[in-house]
């Protein structure tokens, strides 16, 4: 891919994502299912393991104030609670509920019926090339991150 092809889907995907986004924080938030889009983001992440806020903030890129708020809203939903790890007591962990796992399944099917409506119209060539461009999608992004000199990081 050229330099200028690869701006062209850049583009492409920084225009559909919030698009798509929208489309879907708009459902939930008028099927009363999330107060703040921002809130699924965090579960899902959160659901994968426990997080400190400073890990939290950095994937979110929000400051530690801001995602601080947004926690403290979610543990009084009951959705998350702050641990503290028995290695480091200095060390506070957000790590998700069974209510905050309850609540993010809920969301999760809610928004995946909202979207499969509105991909039902497809047809079946535009759904293949969907699906295909999609798994690229996951492809790229799934993979480790390369810096700027070219070399894959080790860890």
């Amino acid at each position: 891919m050229t330099r200028d092809q690869a701006r062209e889907s850049a583009r492409d995907v920084l225009e559909i994502i919030p698009l798509v986004m929208r489309t879907v924080a708009a459902e939930l938030r008028s099927a009363g299912e999330l107060p703040a889009p921002a809130h699924f983001g965090l579960l899902s992440c959160l659901s994968e393991h426990p997080r400190t806020l400073t890990e939290l903030a950095a994937l979110q890129g929000v400051s530690l104030p801001t995602m601080s708020s947004s926690i403290s809203a979610m543990a009084d939903r009951g959705w998350v609670r702050r641990a503290a790890p028995e290695k480091d007591r200095r060390t506070v962990l957000v790590e998700v509920t069974p209510t905050g796992r309850a609540a993010l399944d809920r969301v999760a099917r809610s928004a995946e019926a909202h979207l499969a409506e509105v991909l039902a119209p497809l047809d079946s060539p535009s759904r293949r090339r969907l699906h295909s461009g999609l798994g690229v999608l996951r492809k790229v992004f799934t993979r480790p991150p390369t810096p700027k000199n070219g070399r894959a990081r080790t860890r």
